[in-house]
């Protein structure tokens, strides 16, 4: 099957290019965001740059307390409770942006959790890499809907990984109840999810003025991608050097938190992508399809584009299981 919108535009920018200078230029005054898990890394440097535009940003966390702290000082930006795992907290989330009556211009999914060593579930029994990373944010932009709408014109960011070029959705066991989980697939899975929930959410939202998009940021150390790696399991994976000290080199996708928000920023405002949507995005661009099995070593990070998470069937599939999921 082709693709053929997912190929790179020539946006101008690089794997080193920063948030602030795919913003430069952008004015984003009266543009109403809301940024899930925007007070830590690649979030809060996302919400940093589109606040300083002049976009009213809110985080959305789990503890709003230690995001309000973190946030402190950025100006434009509000906290409100936020547990995705939780389906009550999300319809409520949901429910009191929409009696702000306020337009949303801007959703960007970006919370996660990665790799737990022992599979974990939410109180519904789901796995919770797939109820975080995407059932969560699934159920929080449906119930976001009449106020994307609303807007005129909006986009949806799914912050995806290069990971999943290495599962697609496990149809008849996505919570590993089969006793088979092992954590990277887990991960691999859900962030599959992340791109396939874009696709179809293009197809159906794109005639109400919303598109969707999928993005790899890169790896950068100290995210939650890497946090409970360890020294040892940061540098055998070539993140970190001897002495500990991160390793930038963005041309492989080891990159800074600056960095890293960039491409996330890209799929948020760029004017490059005004009649493009339902894609997936890296170094501030559209991604390269490449099907070709690529192993993941401390020197190569395959992350371009993977033709099971752009499948147009799947992606429905997903759409209608997610609803299932929740609905049940």
């Amino acid at each position: 099957m082709t693709h053929p919108q997912q190929k790179p535009l020539g946006s101008g920018f690089t794997p080193a290019s920063t948030a602030d200078e795919v913003l430069a230029g952008t004015d984003l005054s009266g543009q109403n965001v809301i940024v899930t898990a925007g007070h830590a890394g690649i979030g809060r440097e996302v919400t940093r740059a589109l606040s300083a535009r002049g976009a009213s940003v809110t985080v959305g966390s789990r503890s709003p307390e230690r995001a309000g702290a973190a946030v402190a000082g950025i100006d434009g930006v509000e906290v409100s409770r936020l547990d995705l795992a939780d389906p009550a907290s999300v319809a409520a989330f949901g429910d009191r942006w929409n009696e702000s009556a306020r337009p949303l211009h801007i959703l960007i999914n970006c919370a996660g959790v990665v790799a737990p060593e022992t599979r974990e579930v939410n109180a519904r029994g789901h796995e919770l890499q797939f109820a975080v990373n995407h059932l969560g944010h699934f159920q929080l932009t449906r119930a976001l809907l009449p106020a994307l709408r609303a807007a005129h014109g909006a986009r949806v960011v799914n912050v995806s990984s290069g990971a999943h070029r290495f599962s697609g959705i496990r149809w008849d066991d996505p919570h590993f109840d089969s006793g088979d989980y092992a954590p990277q697939p887990a991960y691999a899975q859900s962030k599959a999810a992340n791109v396939l929930f874009a696709v179809e959410l293009d197809r159906r939202w794109a005639q109400d003025g919303i598109r969707g998009y999928a993005v790899h940021p890169g790896v950068v150390v100290g995210t939650a991608l890497n946090s409970g790696a360890g020294k040892e399991g940061l540098r055998a994976a070539g993140l970190v050097d001897e002495d500990g000290r991160p390793v930038i080199d963005p041309a492989v996708g080891k990159k800074t938190v600056q960095q890293g928000a960039a491409t996330v920023v890209f799929g948020a405002v760029s004017p490059l992508l005004a009649d493009i949507g339902g894609v997936y995005l890296k170094d501030s661009d559209v991604a390269p399809l490449d099907d070709e099995h690529r192993p993941l070593t401390a020197d190569s990070i395959p992350a371009d584009a993977a033709s099971h998470s752009l499948d147009p069937q799947n992606a429905l599939r997903l759409w209608e299981l997610s609803e299932r999921l929740l609905d049940s």
